[in-house]
């Protein structure tokens, strides 16, 4: 890659955004091109392996790592519209694959290269060409995967200001896990329920018109739990605010809006 060419990303959809919500990736695809960036997505990439590597199946979620190194090698850099997928491939394919010295330097280099959406648009990019609008006001979900193994926390924030008519109110405990936790929320679904209606009140009080966040399995609990308690937030993936791609929230389309009962 020259100075003067454009980085040549490979975009990894995840999972609940092929299955629930492609309009994310979609946005994360129409961001990164406005961040001056060549995006592909490659055909052939799979799960990033999280569910098993959580359940204890190192096997299994060696093979898909295996998978996912061999396919998002060739790019400048590997993007997510998720914290937590993103962590896993940083933060956890080295020791996952560190005993293959066919993959070893692979997995080390994927994961320098790999980078959660706002994350690689604010501090990569340095990326300051929003072009959106949003009238209400809204407050923000760190989820607990890109906030403390990624580091998120002001990048998102630092571009939602930038979006025209969008006005952010801080909810109380932001940080506090909303439940999902993958596997988490089908191994102890009493917790999870009790956790997911803690942050639905705190929404609430926040008195946001919306709640917006990085992780569509966070969201999709959050919006099954305001959806289920009567509350009007609405809820959004933050690549559709900043990509103006917004539609129906998160929760109101067809087969979307599940979590915690």
């Amino acid at each position: 890659m020259t100075a003067e060419s454009k980085p040549g990303v490979g975009l990894f959809v995840t999972c609940l955004a092929d299955l629930f919500r492609p309009t994310v990736a979609f946005a994360a695809a129409r961001l990164l091109r406005a961040a001056g960036c060549t995006v592909t997505v490659p055909p052939a990439q799979s799960c990033c392996g999280q569910p098993a590597y959580n359940s204890g199946d190192a096997r299994g979620a060696r093979r898909i790592a295996k998978r996912v190194v061999e396919v998002f090698s060739p790019y400048d850099f590997t993007v997510a519209p998720s914290g937590s997928c993103a962590a896993i491939i940083r933060e956890h394919y080295p020791a996952l694959l560190g005993d293959d010295p066919g993959l070893r330097e692979k997995s080390q280099r994927l994961a320098r290269r790999t980078y959660e959406l706002t994350t690689f648009l604010a501090d990569v990019r340095n990326f300051t060409a929003v072009d959106a609008a949003f009238n209400c006001t809204a407050t923000y979900h760190d989820s607990c995967a890109g906030l403390r193994e990624c580091g998120i926390h002001r990048q998102p924030r630092r571009l939602l200001q930038q979006v025209r008519g969008l006005t952010l109110r801080e909810m109380a405990d932001s940080d506090v896990c909303c439940g999902f936790g993958g596997t988490f929320c089908v191994k102890y679904p009493d917790i999870s329920a009790r956790m997911a209606g803690d942050k639905a009140h705190a929404i609430a009080q926040s008195g946001a018109d919306a709640v917006l966040g990085g992780d569509l399995g966070c969201l999709l609990n959050i919006a099954g739990r305001i959806k289920r308690g009567g509350g009007g937030a609405r809820v959004f993936h933050v690549a559709e605010v900043l990509a103006g791609m917004k539609g129906a929230a998160i929760g109101e389309g067809e087969g979307e809006g599940g979590g915690a009962k």
